[in-house]
């Protein structure tokens, strides 16, 4: 199944509805603790049975139009895309895995659970691109423990902000479903689909 234009405008116009969470809601705060305006909290519509197939469906559908067949998600945002990616039945199957914030330090002592391969090219899955900090802090740990990572890919791209680029500038593609070009109006004036 390919997905149309006008039907990728319409999932990522859907994920930013429900994703989207006001100050007028509830009280929510920037990684200072400053009281911001608005926020994308993508767990809300992927971990949500409706959406969570949906959203699979396309991001494998585009992975393999790239010939890559392995993701890695670094957070608890990028976990269920990695698990939806996962869910898609289709040929071939995908292989994923999470990154751990350091190598663990008993057991299999592993950097990444699961059975991505080393010798395979790998993508990052992540909801939101801003700064590109902690993609390239996820790309960094992948590359240092052997793995070659291809690509990011992720709901939203905030274009405001250098992220694309910055991963870019490291030899990356990065694809978003939806590119977003907005501030406090918490409004999508822009997307890639």
């Amino acid at each position: 199944m390919t997905s149309t234009y006008a039907d990728l405008v319409e999932l990522g116009r859907r994920l930013y509805e429900r994703s989207l969470v006001r100050r007028e809601q509830e009280y929510i705060t920037d990684p200072r603790g400053q009281p911001i305006g608005w926020l994308l909290d993508t767990r809300m519509p992927m971990l949500s049975g409706d959406m969570f197939l949906e959203v699979g469906t396309v991001l494998a559908e585009r992975l393999r139009s790239k010939d890559v067949y392995q993701v890695a998600g670094f957070g608890f945002g990028a976990f269920s895309m990695v698990c939806a990616v996962l869910a898609v039945e289709n040929k071939p199957l995908f292989r994923g895995g999470f990154i751990r914030e350091a190598r663990k330090p008993h057991g299999r002592r592993r950097l990444v659970e699961g059975p991505i391969e080393k010798t395979k090219p790998l993508v990052l899955v992540d909801d939101i691109l801003n700064s590109g900090r902690s993609a390239m802090r996820a790309v960094s740990l992948l590359r240092n423990d052997g793995y070659h990572v291809a690509g990011v890919m992720t709901l939203f791209n905030f274009t405001w902000s250098a992220g694309r680029a910055r991963l870019e500038a490291e030899g990356l593609w990065v694809d978003s479903l939806l590119d977003l070009n907005l501030r406090e109006s918490g409004r999508s004036s822009s997307d890639s689909a």
